[in-house]
């Protein structure tokens, strides 16, 4: 155990949550309502030290601005934390167990604690506790559906029938599922040294890209800001033509 680890694959790798909270309190449009908070605050400072008693509008909207972004911002991450620790609750939901045959007797122990050599005991209903090569079988079959695609329960026997530990019948991989009968196996690989251990180490090093749904809601958002952007522009250009204060124009541009 020491050496190998215990027999769990590897979490992958996760955002912080700093940079999550950061990304719903700045990101997208939320940044376009931070600058025009920003410039309240700027024309809030440029009146209170140019004029004698100073209107308190733009403070006003600045604060208005910066409490919806904020509330947003924290909402969000708040809905977002809360998916993710009801996905982590599934995984201790029921804790997994296997039958070891250890120091002359049959001990159940957490799966975790599965070590290269021990001999396990698996039946009908059980999920396979890492990968093993049969010894003995009675009936045994698995679901190996998850891994080679196979929609067919395939049976399981001490013979080595191919070369490919794929193919080859002596052989029950970590986390498929016993449909039927029974076996004893020596347990050859554990954790991440697994072939399920291996797909999900290669899987999780693929950039599987953005949903089409989220590439809409992208492309919308950068639409509304650049609307936006163009509106408040072209309203502080026409404010400043018509010989307006540069401080009214950039209310306009707000």
């Amino acid at each position: 155990l020491a050496r190998d680890g215990p027999n769990a694959l590897s979490p992958p790798r996760t955002t912080p949550e700093w940079v999550k909270f950061c990304k719903n309190l700045f990101g997208g449009f939320a940044l376009l309502l931070w600058v025009g908070a920003f410039l309240c605050y700027v024309a809030y400072a440029v009146d209170y030290f140019s004029m004698e008693y100073p209107t308190k509008d733009n403070l006003y909207l600045g604060i208005v601005l910066m409490t919806v972004v904020v509330i947003t911002g924290c909402f969000q991450y708040y809905q977002e934390s809360k998916s993710s620790k009801i996905m982590e609750s599934f995984k201790n939901l029921v804790p997994t167990y296997a039958l070891v045959h250890r120091d002359g007797e049959k001990q159940q122990v957490h799966t975790e604690e599965l070590v290269v050599g021990d001999i396990v005991e698996v039946k009908g209903g059980d999920r396979v506790p890492a990968d093993l090569r049969i010894i003995s079988a009675s009936g045994f079959k698995v679901d190996n559906s998850s891994l080679t695609g196979e929609s067919e329960p395939q049976s399981r026997s001490p013979e080595c029938t191919n070369e490919n530990p794929l193919e080859t019948k002596n052989i029950a991989f970590f986390s498929t599922h016993a449909v039927e009968g029974s076996c004893k196996g020596i347990v050859i690989y554990t954790g991440d040294r697994t072939v399920m251990g291996r797909i999900a180490h290669l899987a999780s090093g693929l950039d599987t890209g953005k949903t089409p749904i989220a590439r809409e809601i992208e492309h919308f958002i950068h639409l509304i800001t650049g609307v936006a952007i163009f509106l408040g522009v072209t309203f502080f250009i026409i404010a400043f033509v018509l010989g307006y204060h540069w401080l009214t124009a950039v209310v306009f541009l707000i």
